[in-house]
């Protein structure tokens, strides 16, 4: 089995704003597109335009409807990809060595080589974060755009992940969480950054930002003022053409 490290340099990972998604998935679309042309093997689609489809993604958006206790329904965009955990199962479960965790980044990552494709890591994940390819058997996950964040031959505008440089929204943002100055590490200390499903004990990088309370429906009387008639009576040529239909 795969041991963990002890402690890692950086944490690299994704600040998600809940309130700020809106469910556009440009991010699965630009991940997609991505991660099929460069890391690994590609991510493959069977029957793609048939119904009964299937396909590999590393980034899905579900769309949950919920009912405060006060104030309207809010529809909530929950984007969900790895969480890049600091106790990650899916690593410890490995029977290969196959999923692994940097030292110098926290990214967990997958040696497709090794990988048998025998399922025990996404079996062991809570997230339901892994997706075997099967076009080609291997275990696949995001990597944080690993070959774009380091790749110095681009702008340096676009080394961070292909989800974060297409949300149109600004909703993803990506840093060093293990920084307690960063951009990302003081985003989830002002908004109340969350952990996914805490419970499980898995340490995730990944935050979460909480959807923030939507006002209440606002009373229909308060465009009563603006329905009421200009004058009581019209006047001039109105006035006159009201009162000659009011003769026929």
């Amino acid at each position: 089995m795969t041991t963990l490290p002890t402690h890692t340099d950086k944490k690299l990972g994704l600040v998600i704003d809940l309130d700020t998604c809106v469910g556009c998935h440009a991010c699965v679309i630009s991940c997609k597109g991505w991660n099929t042309e460069n890391y690994g093997a590609p991510l493959s689609d069977q029957n793609a335009y048939g119904a009964d489809n299937n396909g590999t993604f590393l980034n899905r958006v579900h769309s949950f409807e919920v009912q405060p206790d006060e104030g309207a329904a809010q529809l909530i965009h929950f984007p969900k990809s790895c969480l890049h955990c600091e106790d990650a199962p899916c690593v410890t479960v490995c029977p290969t060595g196959a999923s692994y965790k940097r030292v110098e980044d926290g990214i967990v990552l997958v040696n497709e080589s090794n990988c048998i494709g025998c399922g025990l890591c996404a079996w062991a994940c809570p997230y339901g974060a892994r997706e075997l390819d099967q076009a080609e058997g291997v275990m696949k996950k995001c990597t944080l755009c690993v070959d774009r964040i380091y790749n110095e031959n681009l702008p340096e505008e676009d080394r961070q992940p292909a989800c974060v440089r297409t949300c149109p929204a600004g909703a993803r943002h990506f840093g060093d969480l293990g920084d307690e100055n960063s951009d990302v590490s003081k985003l989830v200390a002002e908004r109340g950054g969350m952990d996914l499903m805490p419970e499980q004990g898995t340490k995730p990088v990944n935050k979460y930002l909480p959807p923030r309370p939507k006002d209440a429906m606002p009373e229909f009387d308060v465009l009563a003022p603006f329905l009421e008639p200009v004058a009581e009576e019209p006047k001039g040529f109105l006035g006159w053409l009201d009162r000659t239909l009011e003769k026929l």
